[in-house]
């Protein structure tokens, strides 16, 4: 049986977690962005903290804090980790709303998954919150920006989604 190029699978193609305890704990930070995109008066509502349902960016941002803090729940093969912070911010343009999540730790492996998972559930969050007022939202543009630490190094991503 020959070795698999994917690390979560094991010589025989089934599932597993990567094994982390031979390497050392470094500092280790994570960006991800996503967007909601949403009707021209729907962003203009949250922006002006009119949604019924309340404040759709401090509700947001807890969301995306929380979710950060339960990745390893979510996505099976996560490993847990003593996240030691979360920042989620919003930029609230004329038909959407941008979402960054960043995430750091010092442990053995990196925060992409948190970041990303805060992103996502922060933009669930919008959308809830929103939905009464616009059910045609989309929720994309889902990206690693940029990580740090660990083995494989830096990442930073070079292209931006279009406006």
């Amino acid at each position: 049986m020959t070795e698999s190029p994917f690390t979560h699978l094991d010589p025989l193609g089934r599932a597993r977690m990567v094994d982390v305890t031979p390497k050392e704990a470094s500092h280790r930070r994570a960006i991800a962005r996503c967007r909601v995109h949403m009707a021209a008066e729907t962003a203009s509502l949250v922006a002006r903290g009119a949604i019924a349902k309340g404040d759709v960016i401090a509700v947001a941002r807890v969301a995306g804090i929380q979710a950060a803090k339960r990745t390893p729940d979510l996505i099976p093969l996560c490993h847990p980790l003593l996240v030691g912070a979360v920042y989620v911010n919003f930029e609230i343009a004329d038909t959407w709303i941008e979402i960054e999540a960043q995430v750091e730790t010092v442990d053995r492996t990196g925060v992409e998954m948190e970041a990303m998972t805060a992103c996502s559930v922060a933009a669930l969050t919008i959308y809830d919150m929103c939905k009464s007022a616009d059910r045609s939202m989309v929720i994309g543009d889902l990206a690693l920006w940029e990580k740090t630490g660990g083995k494989s190094g830096s990442y930073r991503r070079t292209d931006a989604p279009e406006e």
